[in-house]
């Protein structure tokens, strides 16, 4: 798996972007006599500001933060928190990514290439054939799940997640195929539904199946959420369009995401990864019981039942990677020991 070492860095690149931003966003909210919009979505910006930390100093999207938020706290649609998970993210995780490359952050390329191929097959596949049909409820149900299951394992697994150093190097066509195979099923069954989630499910494959550093890992699952938040805005502003009220929540949180994401990438490497996973991992586990609370009398005893049972099921599935990624690095270990004495013996 080829790794990018840092090299020089090319930080002017970024502030260019952000000069860019600033001036379309600018233009947008003076030019077209939007301020009040703006100053009335004011308590979303606030939230972003956290959302835009989270973004860019974990594997987990600024909507991590944003759809539970307008989803839980404001009561909209669940649709509307979707939408606007990948419209804030093409702001808050473009800016991140292009500051992540400016610095020349280590990246896992071949598996984050076959992500970005699998994402173009599977993203345009859930939007328009799965999404459609999965009810508000199981939106919220999707996003709590998934999430929790994600806090749950860095709650107890944190220590081993945040000692990786370097990555586990298999072949890189082999890397490849597992990135494509990532890319499809998580853009077409998570990220299409609630706008978020290919990060996680690509970070969870390079820590537990390739033992990636968090260097490595986060910053490349950062990059494959800006490349799916894009790619969704184009997929639905020239399909079905965006949800009503999109637009001037993302007028307010996005010049707070263009600075948040990237500051969360920067000041990680100050204060350590583990602390704001472990952070973020209870925030997860939070948002899951109060999905729960609030829609307890929709889901009943079965229902809520049912929610705590598949939290179990994806962490047994994380496990299941886990265990293999253990397999794949002792073969790994014992084909360049046995490279090194064939060497050795020459």
């Amino acid at each position: 798996m080829s790794i990018q070492a840092p090299r020089q860095q090319h930080l002017w690149i970024w502030f260019l972007w952000l000069a860019g931003f600033y001036s379309v966003w600018a233009w947008l909210v003076f030019g077209h006599d939007r301020w009040s919009d703006v100053t009335s979505h004011w308590p979303i910006a606030l939230a972003m500001a956290l959302g835009s930390y989270v973004a860019g100093s974990t594997p987990m999207g600024g909507g991590t933060v944003g759809f539970p938020i307008l989803v839980l706290l404001f009561g909209l649609p669940a649709t509307l928190g979707r939408d606007f998970s990948f419209a804030v993210q093409s702001i808050g995780m473009t800016s991140a990514s292009i500051f992540i490359l400016a610095r020349r952050q280590p990246l896992a390329w071949s598996m984050l290439k076959g992500s970005m191929l699998g994402c173009v097959i599977g993203l345009p596949a859930g939007i328009f054939w799965i999404a459609p049909y999965v009810p508000e409820l199981w939106i919220k149900l999707a996003f709590a799940v998934v999430w929790a299951s994600f806090g749950v394992l860095h709650l107890y697994r944190i220590g081993e997640i945040a000692s990786h150093h370097g990555m586990t190097e298999f072949d890189e066509r082999w890397d490849f195929r597992v990135g494509v195979v990532t890319g499809v099923f998580s853009a077409a069954s998570v990220a299409a539904v609630t706008g978020v989630g290919i990060d996680m499910v690509l970070y969870a494959t390079l820590v537990l199946l390739c033992r990636a550093d968090l260097k490595i890992a986060i910053p490349t699952s950062v990059i494959i959420m800006a490349f799916t938040s894009v790619l969704g805005i184009v997929i639905k502003n020239a399909t079905t369009g965006m949800q009503p009220g999109v637009y001037e929540n993302w007028l307010a949180a996005a010049p707070i995401v263009a600075l948040g994401a990237p500051l969360g990438a920067f000041m990680v490497d100050l204060i350590g990864r583990k602390p704001t996973l472990l952070f973020v991992a209870v925030l997860c586990v939070g948002q899951f019981v109060w999905t729960c609370y609030t829609e307890r009398t929709a889901l009943g005893f079965g229902g809520l039942l049912a929610s705590v049972a598949a939290v179990g099921v994806f962490l047994l599935g994380f496990e299941k990677l886990r265990a293999w990624g253990a397999v794949l690095v002792g073969e790994r270990k014992e084909q360049l020991a046995a490279l090194k004495l064939a060497k050795a013996d020459e």
